[in-house]
């Protein structure tokens, strides 16, 4: 039979590296080639070549119209980023083509476009994907066709003024239960820039005034948010990331972080200028106070692709944003990581009642490595000491200090 001539069918993509899938950013060019293997002397109508590049959604909800009656509900959208088609192989005026038995290799090239593309992405309800799919069109036979995905990263330098900009804010509670006051808890927390890399380690700088009658235990979380939009409907996944748990702070006292390290695994790039996709990130700082829902401070995150430069030129009024408390630079070993809590621990009953009406949220840890993400770790550097002359820079004022040390 004439499927019996095809040994093989397969798209292998141009690659700095043996073994190493290609990763690519609008503009790129995207090169490779079809290889076809026959067993025997073919005829061949065509090769054409199809690139496309979509962001999807796709969720179902169950109604209830009654006590007896039901139905599904589906929402789903998309976005185009790709669709470029090429022609590989095709003889004039619609004859065929006769390729011999062997190894034949069909070369294609295409520019990714300029316009700013959007991550890869894999998730429950929705997925950023591209890839070339390559048919093979012969006469009497069905369609042969090999689709084969391909990663794009947008790069996020977080060596912006936005990224690099300080976060801190200021949260207080009065803890209670029932009509019984116990006191206030305060929380001050306050991190050196908004943009990290995955690899990382966040110094947090925080004060947690305890004047309750109660002991208080400080954590911090790193929180990834996925949210899946349709229809003017949103559906979102949360995941703790990063965990750390402070020492006690007990009754009428007072303590305070001074770059309390915590490390960001190995996450995916924030996704935000998808239509339909988001995947946000945000450093939370909370205090458990017994007996009443928790006191919380939201510091948002950016994780980027291109780490913060080690000797570069930021200028002074930049620096001067890493002067506040350099304790951090010890290096100091980070808390033994403990298994992530579930989110529901460190959402407040406040929020809850605020959100009775929010759409709903997923929280699972499962995704929060799903291909195809990539780690971008920080390569830490620091500056060297700075070189001291043996030479006198003023050898004039050195000769008059020697003069009046001699009268």
């Amino acid at each position: 039979m004439i499927f019996d001539k095809v040994k093989k069918f397969d798209i292998v993509f141009d690659s700095p590296e043996v073994d190493c899938p290609p990763v690519f950013s609008s503009g790129d060019v995207v090169s490779g080639k079809a290889v076809l293997e026959l067993a025997g002397e073919t005829k061949v109508d065509s090769i054409k070549l199809h690139a496309e590049g979509f962001a999807k959604v796709h969720w179902t909800e169950s109604r209830s119209a009654g006590s007896s009656t039901a139905y599904t509900q589906n929402y789903s959208d998309e976005v185009e980023y790709l669709n470029r088609r090429e022609v590989l192989l095709q003889a004039d005026h619609g004859d065929l083509t006769v390729l011999a038995a062997g190894r034949h290799e069909f070369p294609f090239s295409f520019q990714l476009p300029e316009e700013t593309l959007v991550t890869s992405f894999e998730g429950k309800h929705g997925s950023i994907r591209y890839w070339v799919k390559v048919k093979l069109h012969r006469p009497w036979a069905t369609v042969r066709k090999i689709k084969k995905e391909f990663t794009v990263i947008e790069p996020i330098d977080i060596n912006t003024p936005s990224l690099l900009a300080p976060q801190a804010g200021t949260k207080d509670k009065l803890a209670k239960v029932w009509y019984h006051n116990f006191g206030q808890v305060s929380l001050t927390a306050k991190i050196d820039r908004k943009g990290y890399t995955p690899g990382e380690v966040i110094p947090i700088f925080a004060e947690f005034d305890n004047a309750t009658s109660r002991s208080v235990v400080p954590r911090a979380y790193i929180t990834q948010t996925q949210t899946f939009i349709a229809r003017g409907t949103m559906k979102q996944k949360k995941a703790i990331v990063a965990t750390l748990t402070g020492d006690a702070v007990g009754a009428r006292k007072r303590e305070t972080w001074h770059g309390r390290a915590i490390k960001i695994p190995p996450v995916g790039p924030s996704i935000l200028q998808c239509r339909i996709i988001k995947v946000e990130y945000m450093l939370r700082v909370c205090v458990d106070v017994p007996g009443t829902s928790k006191l919380s401070l939201e510091l948002p995150l950016v994780m980027g692709t291109i780490p913060l430069h080690p000797f570069g030129s930021r200028t002074s009024s930049v620096s001067s944003q890493y002067s506040v408390n350099l304790e951090w630079l010890r290096l100091a070993i980070p808390e033994q990581p403990e298994p992530p809590p579930d989110y529901n621990t460190i959402v407040s009953e406040e929020e809850a009642e605020q959100n009775m009406t929010p759409p709903p949220v997923e929280e699972d840890f499962t995704g929060i490595l799903e291909r195809p993400f990539f780690a971008y770790v920080q390569e830490f550097r620091f500056r060297p000491p700075p070189v001291y002359s043996e030479i006198d820079p003023n050898p004039q004022l050195y000769n008059m200090r020697r003069r009046c040390m001699t009268y």
